[in-house]
Order: C-alpha cells, then structure tokens, then sequence
C-alpha cells in the first residue's frame, strides 16, 4: 500500500475522513492534536507514555519514509483529529503501535479506521505483529483492538498490559471489515436517501428545464422534509423560497442537488462544502476532463462530501415513509422492491418504464453517472441492510474496486438475486499478446468471469433484463435443470423442448406414474411423454389437470407451459391453483402475445411470467438455474495445498523483478514451478553448444530442444523447437541450428526428453492491474488459438471453481469421458489460483501444452512474465479519489 497518498475512508457516523502517511509539514498540526487533548484523553487514549511518544512522531515525520517506522493521520475538513504509528522492534517483524484520537471524535471510528491502514503499511513492509502497551484501566481501546478483527492477545501484568496482534491471520477480518463498512454506508446514504433537508441549485424559470423538473418531482412525490432553492434572483419557484447563495439558506441543507453548467456547478460544490453540506447529487455533465471536474473531486476531498455524478439522472427512493425524487423521470415509477443502479441515466429510464409497464416498482434507484464518488460498492453495501430490496439490478460500465464489488455481490446473492447487464461485451484485441492465455484474457472473460463467481444474473439487453426481472420477482429458482414442457399446440413444445436443450437444460424423463396418469386423463391422440402435447381441442380443466401431474413427478424441476387460444379452449385461464403448486417454478408461453413479456394471473402467489416465445422462457429460466446451482456452492472452500511453498514462491519472484527481470527464462520458469509444486518434464538449459552436448549426453532417449531467444513468443510458430534430437551429437547439430536461425538473439536453448503428450491441454495466469489475476483453462498445443476452447475464473479458486472450470469448455464432455486424469488437472488448476494469489508479481504465466494422461499431468512448456506491482490489501476501506 502507498501509504503516502490520500485515501477518502468512512467512519462508523458516515463522516468522510481523509488517510494519508504524516509528512514534516504535519508537525504543526501533531502538535496542536496533542495540545487539544484533555487529561482524560491523553490517560485514556494513547498507547504509551503520551510526551516521549509524541517527540518521537514528531521526530519520525521529519524523516524519509523507511520500512522500521510509518505515521498515518485521518484528516476532518482537513483537520488532524487522529494519528497512528508504528515503531519496529529491532530486528524482529514486531512493532509497538501508538495511537491518539481528538477527544471530540472519539467513538466515531477514527481509531479502527487508523489502525486499519496502519497494518496494510506494516503487512506490506513484512512486519507480522502489532504489541502495545496499555493501561489496564484502558478498556475502550482494548475493545478497538479486538474490534479489528485480527488474532489478539491480552497479557495482564500490573497495572500496564500488553495487547499482541497478529497480522499475518485474517481470523474474522474479513467479516469485521463487512460489518464496519455496512455501519458506515448506511448512515453516509441516508444522506442521499432519507435527507431531512434539500437545497436545489440551478432551477431555472422555463417549463423544460432539468432543474424545474428535479423540483417538480421532488415536490410531487410526496418528500417531507425542507426544501429550498438557490436562485440569485427569484424569491420563489414551485412555491418554493429561494436563496441568493448557497450561504443565504435558512439552514444547511443534508443534500444539495446540482443542475448548473460545469464551471458554475464547480463553484457551487465549493460553496456547499464550504456551508457542511454533507452529499450532493450532480446532474452537471461535461465535467470530466476539465479543470471544474478537478475542482469538484478537490471539494470531495477537502470537505468529505458524498456525491452521486456527475452527468446523472439522480436519486430516487420510494420508501413510503420517507419518499425522495431528485430524478428528472417523465412518470414517477411504481413503489417496488427492486434496487437499480446504474452508470447510464437512459438505461435507468428504460428500466423504470419497463417495469412500470409489468406492474413492478422499484425501492430505489441511483444513477451514477461518471461515479466521482458514490458507486456500485456503496449501493451493494446499503442493499445488504435494506429489507425493502428483495431483487438488485446493475449497469455498470467500469468497475473501480473489482474485487471488493465482487465479494460485496456475492454476500448480497446469497440472500436475493442481483442481476447485471454485460457492458461492452465487444471483443477486444490484444494488441501485444505474448501467450495464448494472454489471448484469451480479454476485458469481457473477465468481467464475466467475476460475474458468474460472485452468482451474478447476467444478460446482454435492457430486454433481457426485464424478462429475468419478472421471473425472480414472481417465481423461486428452480431445484434443478430438469425440465417438462407442455402445450396444447405441438409444435410450441417441440420449439420450447429444442429451446431447452440449447440452453444446457435437462428434458425431465416423466416417470411411468405420471405417463399412466395423463393417459387416462388425456384424450388417445396425446402425446404424453416429454414434451407433453394434450391436443389443442382439450378443455381447460383438463389441461391444468394434466399440468398438475407434470409437477407431481419427482424427476421434474420446472414446467414451461405453452398455451394457444382456439375457439373451443384457452388453457392460460386455468392455471390459477397450479402456479406455485409444490413450489416448483412454472413459467407460461403464449405466442402472439403483445408484450415480450407480461404478468399471467394464477393461484398461488399470485403470478407468473408470461413470455411471446419458447426461446426466451428457456434462456430465463436456464439462468435462473445457474443461480440457484450457484447458491448451493459451498461458501468458500479454498484448499490449503501446502505443496505450494508460499515463502520461497514470494521470495524468488521479489528477487527476479528486483533484478529487473520480466519474461524469465526457462531456469527460472522451471524453479518456479518446482516451488510451486506444479509437475514439469524434466527440464534442462545449456548456455552453449557444449553444455547442450552435455545434457543430451545425460537425459536418454529421443529429445526436444527449445529456444531461448530474445522476442521468441511462441517457439513452436517461430521455428524454435527441434524434435526427436537423438544423443549428443544430434544436439550439437541442433543448437548450431539455432543459433543460425536466430544469431546472436539467442540465449541458450532448453533441452528436455519427449514425451507422450496425451490429450494436450492449456492451463494460464493473465493478471490485470485492476481485476487481479484470471486463471484460464482450456483446449491446448499449438492450435489452441485457433480453437479457442476456453473458461476462466478469478483467483483465489475454490474447490467449486476449479469443477466449474473443468466442466466449462464445449468439448469437457468429451474430454473426461476419454478417460484422462481428471483429478490430476484439477489439482493443476488450484495449484496454479494459488500461485497466481500469492504472487502479485506474476503477471502472466503460460502452461502450454499440459499433457494428461488416465494417471496424472505434466506440463511440457512454460513461459512466465513478472511485473513489479505493490501488494493490494483486498478488504482496506477506501472511497474513490
């Protein structure tokens, strides 16, 4: 962590603080913290003797950074109400830590929030634990230390004891972060979403103005609280009084909603936080990339204000005790309980009104526009607690903090659907790819990949999304993938039947119980196997009869029901007392219907989607399968491996890029891998011909010699691999080969013995800056491109990734039934997530091909890239910037 830069951080009471490494110029301000404490504080509140402590800051922040010392303040308006600071032990990996927080600030979260991004600095300088002295009489700042969440140990001797943290184990960190940051956001949205007060800056006096329309809607949805306007020269608008200036209103308003032109909205979210205004929604555009979108995340940060945009549609809530529109929607949307957030404001109106055609209603929605501030994150977090929100919808375009919004996504799928749009789905070349796994590792595999491991809903279209919407909203998962279809029209089903099966969905085999039964309900001519056709002259009774039995059968998971009106019967008006029988998820079809997609009244709970083709009731519903197959993975169920030697792996990447070393030749690939504990052929390297003469001498049977020169991407390809090498005259022959195919770019070569390749497969590592490291398995050798029969998944991988990864290629089926080790690649792939999570030098590695055989794998070629990159703490709080 670069603890010398600033980090915008929440406190337990919402409040924005600034984090950021002290510096000479803070002195002063250290100096007058400790001049406000009072005696209790100073008794209470610091760890250790408060005056030789305070010199020694004092003397610390004069100096340059160094790994034995780091200071970290948190800032109010830019006021030093906190510091905290660590002192290492000689030569051990311990440090004693101090801590002071003003006295008028205390219980608000600055201590944890401190001690928090001072054991990201002290982790990241290899220190292992945190020892402090402290007071007995000191309970509340022992209480911060077990609060955090680490290992702890209190040891009472007299009346100073000693509090020992561990920082290598996580213990319950990860959870005490979770909590922390729910607290926090819940009482920072409130600003946004239950305001007791709003200030409206840029109203103007014509009908089509956005600021009037943000007015207008606010004023006629129902919202309680005050409201004023900014206006330097109307004394009211709407009925409502104006303010010449933001300093002129009668009270500091809790939200300040912006609608000027960029410089003008500049100024005004100075002035605003300037007065303490605490959140602001900005629906200016054309801020970013000017000095006045500088200004404006200048502001943030000076002044700890929350911001939805700018260039967004705005805030809306339709809590019926607490309603708020700052939007500029034409219609008011329906009260519901599904949560909308959104980058785009037009795809945030499409939705509203889509869902206002169903019926369904939204509990909140937040556009976010260009996300200074206030993004998905935050919404996920104030979700959690939200028990209005039973469905999450996102259209996100970019994600600031991948990782967090994962895990976030996931905690919250496991208690409701989230859905997503997949934006920017087209595919982009790698303009430089130097592996095949490089190849595969494209913005939207990852993307998708952090979607489907964190039990995402994902869907291309607003379209799609709506269908998806009114079946979670309506109907549970279902169980499983086995599906029944029945109709009154044979043809719908066979297309409903082919639908599923294109899908990855089961056709249910009814049981010999059921066939017997719709039989004897059913008149001769039916078809009563699936797909079950009752004839198109059958009663509507009957039909939901027959649909009755259908779900009765043990062997069925889920009935896709496709009805025709004829002149003598229209079976969709029977399903009332069926639907939601059993709890097993029905969803009708009614071609020619009008809408895409629309409510059918039932029994029950009362409804179900009803959609105009067989091929969209398939695709929803095989989605929400993959949920519910998602939901019933084990939490987390990352293996140990401790054949992966973390220390040595950590040490020997540090050392190679500390040398300068980016793509690491075949050496240091191997002993990587060894390390690691991933199988390799035997694998030697001669620097020259008689080394080469060497080796062959030593390795028996036919050989495979390998080029190591400079710009050689892909050796095979570019005339670098020499087979069946016989003895060490042959390898003679074969390095001078090389050597005048690539001259003096050549380096040495790799000599190995051949091998029975088997079925060749790739298994990779691409790590991005900001998603973190991809692991990429799929179909192998040099075609591998151009079959292109590949998954991915997110390091760390769990015991479920790794199946799913398994099972994720077009060819999987195939490729296990062969007989090939599967056990053996599996344990490749967790081996592979683990090294990828424990090195974050390792920003490619390249394992192709991967021979596997029906006992075991070995990898035949490797290729490895390291980059320098600072270890990232994945659960550190911090706001955008």
């Amino acid at each position: 962590m670069r603890t010398d830069l600033p980090v915008r951080a929440l406190l337990a009471d919402g409040e924005v603080g600034l984090v950021r490494a002290l510096r000479l110029a803070d002195t002063a301000a250290v100096l007058d913290l400790h001049n406000r404490l009072g005696e209790r504080d100073r008794y209470f509140r610091f760890f250790g003797p408060l005056p030789s402590t305070m010199d020694r800051l004092a003397a610390r922040i004069a100096e340059e950074p160094a790994a034995g010392h780091a200071a970290v303040g948190c800032f109010l308006r830019e006021a030093l109400v906190g510091v905290a600071n660590y002192e290492k032990l000689g030569d051990t990996t311990d440090a004693e830590v101090a801590l002071v927080v003003d006295g008028t600030r205390q219980t608000h979260g600055v201590a944890t929030l401190l001690l928090e991004h001072l054991a990201v600095a002290a982790r990241a300088a290899g220190l292992t634990r945190f020892v402090a002295e402290v007071l007995a009489e000191n309970s509340q700042v022992i209480r911060v230390f077990s609060d955090l969440g680490f290992p702890y140990k209190v040891t009472r001797d007299g009346p100073e004891w000693t509090v020992t943290l561990w920082l290598d184990a996580e213990d319950h960190y990860p959870e005490a972060i979770a909590h922390r940051d729910e607290v926090a956001e819940a009482a920072s949205l409130a600003h946004l979403l239950r305001p007791a007060s709003i200030a409206v800056i840029g109203v103007g006096r014509r009908a089509d103005s956005v600021g009037r329309a943000v007015l207008a809607n606010l004023l006629g949805r129902g919202y309680s609280g005050l409201v004023e306007v900014v206006h330097p020269h109307a004394t009211e608008i709407l009925g409502v009084p104006c303010a010449p200036t933001v300093e002129a209103l009668r009270q500091t308003p809790e939200l300040v909603v912006i609608c000027l032109p960029a410089e003008s909205a500049a100024v005004a979210i100075e002035q605003c936080g300037e007065r303490g205004v605490p959140a602001a929604v900005m629906i200016s555009s054309g801020l970013t990339g000017t000095s006045a979108g500088t200004r404006v995340r200048e502001a943030l940060r000076r002044y700890g204000m929350r911001l939805v945009g700018p260039n967004c549609l705005g805030v809306l809530s339709t809590d019926p005790s607490f309603p708020v529109d700052t939007t500029f929607l034409a219609r008011a949307p329906l009260p519901g309980d599904v949560g909308v957030v959104t980058q785009s404001g037009g795809v945030g109106i499409a939705l509203a009104e889509a869902l206002t055609g169903l019926g369904l209603g939204l509990s909140s929605l937040v556009s976010t526009g260009d996300k200074y501030d206030v993004s998905s994150n935050d919404l996920l977090l104030w979700w959690a607690t939200d028990r209005r929100t039973k469905v999450v919808v996102l259209y996100l375009e970019s994600f600031g903090n991948p990782r967090k919004f994962a895990r976030l996504a996931a905690r919250l799928a496991r208690t409701r659907p989230v859905l997503a749009v997949r934006a920017g789905s087209g595919r982009t070349a790698q303009r430089a790819a130097a592996s095949h796994t490089a190849a595969a590792a494209t913005p939207a595999v990852t993307r998708d990949a952090l979607y489907e491991q964190a039990g995402i809903i994902a869907v291309d279209t607003v379209a799609e999304l709506t269908d998806v919407i009114a079946a979670v909203s309506w109907q549970s998962p279902p169980a499983g993938r086995r599906v029944a279809v029945l109709s009154n029209a044979g043809g719908g089903g066979v297309l409903a039947a082919d639908a599923c099966e294109r899908k990855g969905l089961t056709m249910a085999a009814l049981s010999a119980e059921t066939g017997q039964r719709l039989r004897a309900l059913l008149p001769a001519e039916a078809a009563v196997r699936n797909p079950v056709d009752t004839t198109a002259a059958v009663p509507a009774g009957l039909f939901a009869e027959a649909l009755k039995i259908v779900l009765d059968d043990d062997g069925v998971d889920a009935a896709i029901v496709v009805t025709v009106r004829t002149a003598v019967s229209d079976p969709a008006t029977s399903l009332a007392g069926v639907v939601g029988r059993g709890a097993k998820t029905v969803f009708a079809v009614r071609p020619g219907q009008r809408a895409r997609v629309a409510p059918l009244v039932a029994g029950g709970p009362g409804v179900t989607a009803s959609y105009d083709d067989p091929a969209t009731a398939a695709s929803v519903l095989a989605k929400l399968a993959g949920y519910e197959q998602w939901l019933r993975r084990p939490d987390n169920d990352v293996p140990d491996l401790p054949e992966v030697d973390v220390e040595a792996v950590r040490a020997f990447a540090a050392a190679r890029v500390a040398q300068g070393e980016r793509w690491l030749g075949p050496a240091a690939a191997v002993e990587l891998l060894r390390l690691a504990g991933i199988p390799l052929v035997t694998t030697r390297y001669a620097r020259d011909e008689t080394e080469a003469v060497r080796v062959a001498d030593q390795l028996a049977g036919p050989l495979a010699v390998k080029a190591d020169a400079e710009a050689l991407l892909h050796k095979s390809a570019g005339g670098g691999v020499l087979l069946d090498v016989y003895g060490p005259e042959s390898a003679r022959d074969a390095y001078r080969l090389l050597l005048a195919r690539f001259g003096n770019s050549l380096r040495g070569v790799a000599i190995q013995p051949m091998v029975d390749r088997g079925r060749e497969l790739l298994v990779g590592v691409r790590s991005d800056a900001v998603f973190g490291p991809l692991v990429v398995f799929g179909l192998g050798g040099v075609d591998a491109d151009l079959v292109a029969d590949r998954a991915a998944r997110l390091a760390p991988l769990t015991g479920a990734d790794a199946d799913l990864l398994l099972d994720a290629l077009r060819s999987s089926e195939a490729l296990w039934a062969s007989g090939i080790d599967r056990t053996a690649v599996r344990e490749l792939l967790l081996k592979v997530g683990r090294l990828a999570t424990v090195v974050p030098e390792l920003a490619e590695l390249d394992l192709n091909p991967v021979g596997v055989h029906k006992s075991g794998c070995v990898a035949i070629d490797v290729r490895v890239r390291l980059e320098l990159r600072e270890p990232a703490d994945p659960y550190l709080r911090r706001l955008p910037g």
